[in-house]
């Protein structure tokens, strides 16, 4: 089994982050809700395994010594790097906690951003200082969960004239845009056709890119916001037969882009 991973806040907690200044056989005290989650609620012993990150590449597998003081012996240390090509998930507010489920999953998936949207037609309202430190939360246990030394970053809430704004400097900046409707003719098929060609233009050149996801609420996108986002650049298709919900639909892109990006190998 997967050795357990803790995220720590280098603003907050005691824990030295330089992957160049530390060393296996270091002694490391866990932060007290580290220390918490993992004697208490995990019930790790002396002598188990855990991981620690920054939730910004660094991953530190260490051995429990002592539970009582928390200290935590380095086994290995080391920083990953990020994608080069990043998933965006431009995600509407929805009601009883859908998206929500949609953040968890996609992290779980491998997403690298996170966007709320407060869409023409959500009922949810995003509020500032509450609903941000609920989405962060999700986005801490989801990466806790899957064992990512990458926390998504998770962005300040946008409205759909600022979606128009990424589109256009997604035109820019040679990323990519994807508009989930069910109305839309073009289907998946097509969107891996784009896909496949941004991922040719970022291995000849090298230059970092960013594929982003647009799901709705559950009333939809609507029409307008659809036709500005398309005529500022963004693509739109639909997936599949079925009308997925709020909380599936940014999965299911997500996956079917990881496996074109080499994700799943």
């Amino acid at each position: 089994m997967t050795d357990a991973l803790f995220l720590f806040d280098p603003q907050v907690d005691d824990v030295p982050v330089n992957s160049d200044e530390l060393h296996a056989g270091w002694k490391l005290t866990l932060p007290p809700h580290i220390k918490r989650h993992a004697v208490q609620a995990m019930r790790l012993r002396v002598g188990d395994s855990l991981q620690l990150s920054d939730g910004d590449g660094l991953r530190i597998q260490a051995v429990l010594n002592d539970v009582e003081a928390g200290l935590a012996e380095v086994v290995n240390v080391g920083r990953e790097p990020e994608p080069l090509t990043r998933l965006a998930l431009i995600q509407a507010l929805a009601k009883t906690g859908h998206d929500e489920q949609a953040i968890d999953t996609a992290t779980q998936i491998g997403v690298d951003q996170v966007i709320p949207w407060q869409a023409d037609r959500s009922i949810a309202k995003w509020k500032a200082g509450r609903t941000d430190r609920k989405w962060s939360s999700v986005l801490d246990a989801a990466t806790e969960q899957s064992r990512r030394a990458f926390k998504p970053r998770l962005e300040a809430c946008v409205s759909s004239k600022d979606i128009v704004a990424i589109c256009r400097r997604a035109c820019v900046h040679g990323d990519l845009v994807i508009v989930l409707h069910q109305d839309a003719t073009d289907t998946w098929t097509s969107v891996e056709t784009r896909v496949a060609q941004l991922i040719d233009r970022t291995l000849e050149d090298g230059k970092p890119r960013t594929i982003n996801v647009v799901v709705g609420p559950e009333g939809g996108i609507s029409e307008q916001e659809v036709s500005a986002f398309l005529e500022a650049g963004a693509v739109s298709c639909v997936l599949g037969r079925n009308i997925l919900r709020a909380a599936t639909a940014g999965p299911v892109a997500l996956s079917l882009l990881s496996r074109t990006l080499g994700r799943y190998e």
